[in-house]
């Protein structure tokens, strides 16, 4: 090329060299993925329906305190711990159980026993010999003789009756209410023990819909995926033009200038070479006229007649042309190279490339619809690939065995349910009927006491027969007899139920409590093959039913509790690559040309070329501008021709004056005509020149740069849009990833805790205690307290019954007091006495 080229092949392609590795070294993609947003986490709401049982709690009641004493009582009566030892015995071989053994076990029951059986015989005993003295008239009869102690001892006996019949009185109370609530927990207490073997069978037999339930839950992030994928290639296309737009953007304004520079350019070159030659062929035109003008006015002014021309004489000797535009650099050269540019339509290209750039979004989409198609046929395959979850899960098959000894349970139980419900019943029968008696027997006592003290203060000699206080005695004897007649009755359910409840309460609830029962099913040798829990259960062999409770109560699984990672390793069924692997090398191999843009076509590269080899900047516009300096005529036309105005009327020759007039019009017609017009070429000249005066200094540079930025972004768009590509599609298959993690972790979770907990299993032995013990036990064994404290306290109640009737009826001898002794006057019984 020239010597003055503005730009190199070799310089071009070192420029889009040292581009092309910064945008390799520095891709505009390395923006790390979007953060997740709240949308990022799966929600599983609607988890298996597990079938729970409900807890029971023991219940606040203001027995509470009742309760305590009878099992203070019990522990007073029975303080031998757990006989595993016989119960051992009893289970493995029950025809060498001892009777010495029990005895010994059952001492504090024993002793009650005995207390009991001495009580059957001798108040039965006590009452027939009662029977027979009052057939003999020594009992219950009258008082011999008037003391005065006996207001003193009667009410004594009334107190001590009044004070017995209370106590009787809270306890028969007591004795109803704990019969009502052993009545009204019974029965639901009963219901429940099949009820939960069948809720926890149920539980049981569920866990294989449970899993297929939670490996149907892949619909949820498969929905989500779907949802994603469909907006995924519009987002990459989006990110794309997003990132690369301000660099796009910026080439192509920068190209648009340089066509707007060479547009410009040209249309100023031109206006400067028509400008210079028409001021120069004007000079031309104007320099004969203006030397004869001048050769006229000097020789006027010259004339001897002009009064004080002398004054303007030098102005008009000076009249002469300035500016020479024949002298100007011709710009003829560049317009030839310049001739024909543009070539190519700069404003088109520019909306094109503009166009095309614009139109990623849709590239995008329109390339990647075939891999987003074959994205939704990898998740169908993973969610087959899921479902062979619930197909291998290896729980049913630990669980089946559990079932068969709960159904097996559940139907030995009905038996012995259905006898301790009719137990109850009759027991709730004989309650009832002798806490009636007692009642009655109270009723006779407070009857007797009211009439009696009634008659006693009606009666004004002690010897005086009164009907309302005969009444009173009556009604105590009938209570006497009443307590003589079913106190055996009494004894006898007292005992009974006393037997059952309180071995229930020692044997049972007490070591279930501290876990004395879960320690003796535990250890080898106490239950039969038969009865082996941890056979039975599927326990693995080094754990225990306190251990497994223990588990199950703080809320593991059967998992967990049966150790099933052991043969069946979840987490390596639940690894993500497993199911995503395909998803993932799909999304991993997929590449498109999503930046091709054409900003500059070769045409427009040569116009460029040309323009910054046109020798614009060559130009030298310095010799414009000295030249636009000077005016067109050195003198000014107006200024002399006003001169030549004011000397006219200073003349006194007409002639002069006249001839001075008319070189005056002559030059402002010159002025107007020719000058003027050549005022506003140079001012049009000047604007030309300014512009490619500021602007051919940094033509090349800007060229260069131009053509260089174009290059370089045209070279950088595809390697970064690729780049964006495998960073968005890279965030993507980490987003989706997540959501396959998310649902593995929760499969896995959900098996673990939820589908197959064990905890229905703790919380049915749990319900169970409190079912017999605080619901069934509590108020059983206070029923017969109850029962029990009336029971004896019927016998100070007979005693003090017996000597109160005495009070009650006339005194045979009517007592004289002289001194301290008393003597008994001879008293005549009146004939209207009774006699028992």
């Amino acid at each position: 090329g020239a010597p003055g080229s503005l730009l190199s092949t070799a310089g071009a392609m070192r420029a889009v060299g040292f581009l092309l590795a910064w945008a390799l070294l520095h891709p505009a993609a390395s923006q790390q993925c979007h953060p997740s947003s709240p949308g990022g986490v799966l929600r599983f709401t609607d988890r298996h329906a597990e079938i729970r049982v409900p807890a029971l709690h023991r219940v606040p009641s203001s027995l509470d305190p009742l309760y305590g004493l009878v099992r203070s009582s019990l522990d007073l009566i029975q303080q031998n711990p757990l006989p595993t030892e016989l119960l051992r015995t009893a289970l493995n071989d029950p025809g060498s159980v001892r009777t010495s053994q029990v005895v010994q076990y059952e001492l504090g029951y024993v002793v009650c026993a005995a207390v009991a059986l001495l009580f059957t015989v001798a108040v039965p005993v006590a009452g027939m010999c009662f029977c027979y003295c009052r057939s003999r008239r020594r009992c219950g009869g009258r008082l011999r003789a008037h003391r005065r102690s006996l207001g003193c001892r009667r009410r004594c006996l009334l107190a001590c009756l009044s004070f017995t019949s209370l106590v009787i009185l809270i306890s028969v109370t007591c004795a109803f209410v704990t019969s009502q609530r052993v009545k009204g927990q019974m029965e639901p207490g009963l219901g429940a023990v099949p009820s939960t073997l069948r809720t926890l069978r149920q539980h049981l037999a569920n866990v294989p819909q449970g899993v297929q339930m939670v490996v149907d839950k892949f619909e949820v992030p498969r929905k989500q995926i779907i949802s994603d994928l469909g907006g995924l290639s519009r987002s990459v296309g989006l990110s794309i033009h997003g990132q690369l737009k301000a660099m796009t953007y910026a080439a192509l304004e920068d190209l648009q200038d340089r066509a707007g520079d060479l547009q410009t350019s040209l249309h100023h070159l031109q206006i400067l070479h028509r400008t210079a030659r028409a001021l120069a062929a004007a000079r031309a035109e104007l320099e004969p006229a203006l030397r004869e003008r001048r050769h006229r006015v000097v020789a006027l002014l010259d004339d001897p007649r002009c009064t004080s021309c002398a004054s303007v004489l030098g102005r008009a000797q000076s009249l002469e042309l300035g500016a020479d535009y024949s002298k100007v650099p011709s710009v003829e050269k560049v317009l030839k190279a310049l001739a024909g540019l543009p070539r190519s339509d700069f404003a088109e290209m520019i909306r094109q490339g503009n166009g095309t750039f614009n139109s990623i979004p849709e590239l995008a989409v329109e390339r990647m619809a075939q891999v987003i198609q074959d994205l939704r046929g990898d998740l169908a395959r993973a969610a087959e690939k899921v479902q062979s979850i619930a197909d291998g899960f290896p729980l049913p098959d630990y669980t089946r065995p559990v079932s068969k000894a709960l159904l097996k349970a559940e139907e030995r139980s009905q038996p012995y349910l259905r006898e301790v419900e009719r137990f109850e019943r009759y027991r709730w029968i004989a309650g009832t009927v002798l806490c009636s008696i007692i009642l009655l027997i109270l009723a006779c006592n407070v009857m007797g006491m009211a009439l009696g003290a009634y008659g006693l203060s009606k009666r004004e000699d002690p010897s005086d027969y009164e009907c309302r206080g005969e009444a009173g005695a009556k009604f105590l004897l009938v209570g006497v007899g009443l307590a003589f007649l079913f106190s055996w009755l009494l004894i006898l359910l007292v005992f009974a139920t006393f037997l059952v409840g309180g071995n229930i309460q020692t044997l049972v609830c007490r070591n279930w409590v501290n876990h004395e029962i879960y320690k003796f099913i535990d250890t080898p040798g106490n239950l039969p093959p038969s009865m082996n829990i941890t056979h039975q259960l599927n326990l693995r062999r080094d754990s225990n039913l306190s251990s497994a409770y223990r588990e199950c109560k703080s809320g593991a699984g059967l998992w967990e509790v049966l150790q099933l990672d052991r043969s069946y390793d979840l987490d390596e069924h639940l690894k993500t690559p497993k199911y995503a692997a395909d998803f993932q090398k799909r999304l991993g191999d997929f590449t498109a040309n999503l930046g091709d843009v054409r900003l500059l076509r070769s045409e427009g590269r040569q116009d460029l070329e040309t323009f910054a080899r046109s020798g614009v900047d060559e130009v030298d516009y310095g010799r414009f501008q000295e030249e636009m300096k000077n005016p067109v005529v050195q003198t000014s036309l107006a200024g002399l021709a006003r001169n030549l105005e004011g000397l006219q009327k200073m003349q006194r020759n007409s002639t002069v004056a006249g001839r001075l007039a008319a070189e005056a019009r002559a030059l402002w017609h010159m002025q107007n005509s020719t000058v003027q017009s050549q005022e506003a070429l140079v001012a049009k000249l000047g604007e030309s020149v300014q512009f490619l005066s500021r602007l051919a200094p940094h033509l090349k540079e800007r060229v260069k740069r131009t053509l260089a930025t174009t290059a370089s972004v045209e070279a950088r768009l595809p390697v970064q849009a690729q780049q964006i590509l495998r960073q968005e599609l890279g965030c993507f298959t980490r987003k989706e990833l997540r959501y396959f993690a998310q649902y593995l972790n929760w499969v896995g979770q959900t098996l673990r805790e939820d589908v197959a907990s064990c905890q229905p299993l703790a919380t049915a032995l749990d319900n169970g205690r409190v079912i017999l013990c605080d619901r069934i036990a509590d108020p059983w064994n206070a029923f017969w307290f109850s029962l029990g404290c009336c029971t004896f306290f019927l016998i100070p109640n007979i005693i003090f019954a017996v000597r109160l009737t005495k009070h009650f009826r006339p005194i045979r001898n009517r007592l004289i007091s002289t001194g301290s002794e008393e003597t008994c006057p001879f008293h005549i019984p009146r004939v209207t006495a009774l006699k028992l």
